[in-house]
């Protein structure tokens, strides 16, 4: 594994340069955060064989300037960024990758290169090669170092969440027993495991895939869960809860179906505004209830790398609009 680091003569440090090498064990291991957080401006990590299939997902840590990608629930990169300055703050919240283009220029900003860019919102927000002078400096986006925006441009999709959040939470295992949405049944997991069966998480996910990328989202504050293929919302239900009034901010990411509980299998992220000691609510999948319409429609749709959002905050078009998936907890 090597850090690299950008030489910052010149927009996007066109020269890259090796600086150090680091054993895996201190990178990712008991001291990782430890060596994430010494990472200057410009340098990153990139250990793709620790996990190298299954459905990605990237959180930004705000405070700490820094992005961390998962494989699988394992961290498999980290890097330093550069976000959102006074007055042009990044929001935070759960995102999906809306849309991909390697060679893509602003359209707000005097034609701005974007080098590697993924789209988090229709307004401008997105993940981009730009300088990173240490501290946040861009407009709202969330700039990366150039070798690291081209190997994330890589293994992205579109439907890759993105949690940008103002703490850095690791994901955490979830394997439900049964189908989500309702209680247990045996016959259920048979249909849904033939149902995964053929559905390949492909590398770069794009909306003429035979297969389009499904979204789940649900809200304890409108009581509704919307099922959405690619930027249409296909189903809808009233949303139940079991024992709770809120949900917290979660996005899960089905890895795929777990015979030993004959259920499937999950990585989470929990948001957090803020550092938070709190522990990941373990059973929240559970409580949540649908109509059999929804489950059904939900169950013929899921595939390996469909993501589910739970939120506290209403859908309504200031957090989320139909082609434009976000739930935006603060600006």
């Amino acid at each position: 594994m090597t850090i690299i680091a950008a030489n910052r003569r010149g927009f996007l440090g066109a020269m890259l340069l090796a600086s150090a090498v680091i054993t895996g064990r201190r990178a990712f291991g008991d001291e990782k955060m430890a060596e994430i957080g010494r990472l200057k401006p410009g340098e990153f990590i990139w250990r793709p064989e620790l996990a190298l299939k299954g459905p990605v997902s990237v959180v930004v840590s705000l405070p700490q300037q820094r992005v961390h990608v998962y494989r699988n629930g394992i961290r498999i990169a980290a890097s330093t960024c550069s976000t959102g300055k006074p007055g042009h703050s990044t929001p935070t919240g759960v995102f999906v990758v809306l849309e991909k283009d390697r060679n893509h220029h602003s359209s707000l900003y005097d034609d701005a290169p974007m080098p590697n860019m993924n789209r988090l919102t229709w307004s401008g927000v997105a993940l981009h090669a730009g300088n990173l002078p240490g501290y946040p400096a861009s407009h709202g986006c969330v700039r990366l170092p150039a070798k690291f925006s081209e190997l994330l441009f890589g293994v992205t999709h579109i439907g890759t969440p993105v949690i940008i959040a103002g703490a850095h939470t690791d994901p955490w295992e979830l394997t439900h027993p049964g189908m989500v949405l309702s209680g247990y049944a045996e016959q259920e997991f048979e249909q849904v495991l033939s149902g995964l069966e053929g559905k390949k998480h492909p590398s770069d996910w794009t909306e003429a895939e035979n297969f389009p990328v499904t979204s789940v989202v649900a809200s304890s504050a409108d009581q509704v869960i919307e099922l959405i293929e690619n930027d249409h919302v296909v189903a809808k239900s009233v949303l139940g809860l079991e024992g709770v009034d809120k949900l917290g901010s979660h996005v899960f990411v089905l890895n795929g179906a777990d015979q030993n509980s004959r259920g499937m299998h999950w990585s989470a992220i929990t948001h957090h505004h803020e550092d938070s000691a709190l522990a990941p609510d373990q059973d929240v999948i559970q409580r949540l209830r649908a109509d059999p319409s929804f489950n059904a429609a939900m169950q013929a749709r899921m595939h390996p790398g469909m993501t589910m959002v739970l939120t506290d905050a209403p859908l309504s078009p200031d957090s989320r609009s139909g082609k434009d998936f976000v739930i935006v907890t603060t600006e």
